[in-house]
């Protein structure tokens, strides 16, 4: 297989709308840095998610900042915010809703629950039972719920950030492939630099809470950064790649399982999202390769014999991304 010529077209850096949607993402990022002591890298995989109307899984050990994370860019975005913690009891209704009996008016009044926010918070996601998993699907899919037979629209914009502790794996109840498939990036906080932990403990050390991030943004101008998004080009080469990358995840012999379309789609959305944050109007390759591992890893299964020999599903991405010739610009 050859390395295919990439076109690139002279254009200007960006419409007045590209811009705007870069200004926005800087200015959320300083404002959730000031609450958050976390690379940018990780704050900029939420914006993503948030300007391609995705969602994110964040991945890690209790204690190293996913709920402030979350605070932090529900605040910042000017959005209502909502929390719930899941446990084996929860229930559909408890995160929907429920339609409660008034007995003055004698009619059913309904009562709706944390997924009527513009940013739902669903810590320890796998700790919830598959039915309750089910129903948070619905919402992080069609972006609207069907409760009793009656179908309401959610929100927007709409965005689930769910956590889950890949350490304590009892009592659990791993997400289906079709589950995770739906999450848009997965995010990996890991712990931080020392610099960066002597930082937090001199900035919150007076109290257990962080600061709270500037509303910066509303929940129109969000919207009109995701409209941006969707007018980024994607050069056929570019596309070419994309399709490349997620098809040879497929061919892997250390997977069951590879890269579905909606990954492809994912990952090439998500490469229009960073072309924006970087105030270009066009997608390149490189927008593909720093993306590939957060949006396909997490929806790769290995082989049981991959498994024993310790292998990973981002060691696979890195594999193929060495395999697969990266279009050249002409």
């Amino acid at each position: 297989m050859t390395n295919e010529e990439m076109p690139v077209d002279d254009v200007a850096e960006g419409s007045p709308g590209i811009m705007a949607a870069r200004q926005l993402a800087d200015e959320l990022r300083r404002s959730v840095e000031g609450a958050l002591i976390a690379r940018a890298e990780i704050i900029d995989l939420a914006l993503l998610a948030l300007f391609c109307r995705g969602h994110v899984l964040i991945e890690d050990v209790p204690g190293i900042g996913k709920t402030t994370m979350a605070r932090a860019l529900a605040s910042a975005l000017g959005c209502t915010f909502r929390r719930i913690q899941s446990t084996p009891d929860l229930m559909p209704s408890d995160l929907l809703g429920v339609n409660v009996f008034n007995q003055k008016s004698g009619d059913f009044e309904f009562m709706p629950g944390p997924v009527f926010s513009h940013v739902l918070l669903c810590d320890e996601i796998n700790r919830a039972t598959p039915r309750t998993q089910a129903a948070l699907l619905e919402a992080m899919q069609e972006g609207q719920t069907t409760i009793d037979g009656v179908t309401m629209s959610l929100p927007e914009p709409f965005l689930v950030l769910a956590t889950q502790n890949p350490i304590e794996m009892e009592g659990t109840f791993p997400l289906p492939e079709a589950q995770l498939d739906r999450f848009f990036v997965l995010v990996k906080l890991g712990y931080p630099s020392h610099d960066d932990e002597s930082e937090m403990l001199a900035r919150f050390g007076a109290g257990l809470r962080g600061a709270e991030a500037a509303r910066i943004a509303s929940p129109d101008r969000l919207k009109a950064a995701q409209e941006a998004v969707a007018t980024v080009r994607v050069d056929e080469a570019v596309r070419g790649y994309v399709v490349a990358v997620s098809a040879a995840t497929r061919e892997h012999g250390d997977l069951a399982l590879g890269a579905s379309p909606r990954a492809s789609l994912s990952l090439m959305r998500a490469s229009q999202a960073r072309a924006v944050m970087a105030g270009r109007d066009f997608v390149v390759p490189d927008d593909v390769k720093a993306l590939a591992t957060p949006v396909l890893a997490h929806r790769l299964v290995l082989t049981s014999t991959a498994r024993l020999r310790s292998a990973t599903a981002e060691g696979v991405v890195g594999d193929v991304l060495a395999s697969v010739p990266v279009p050249i610009e002409k």
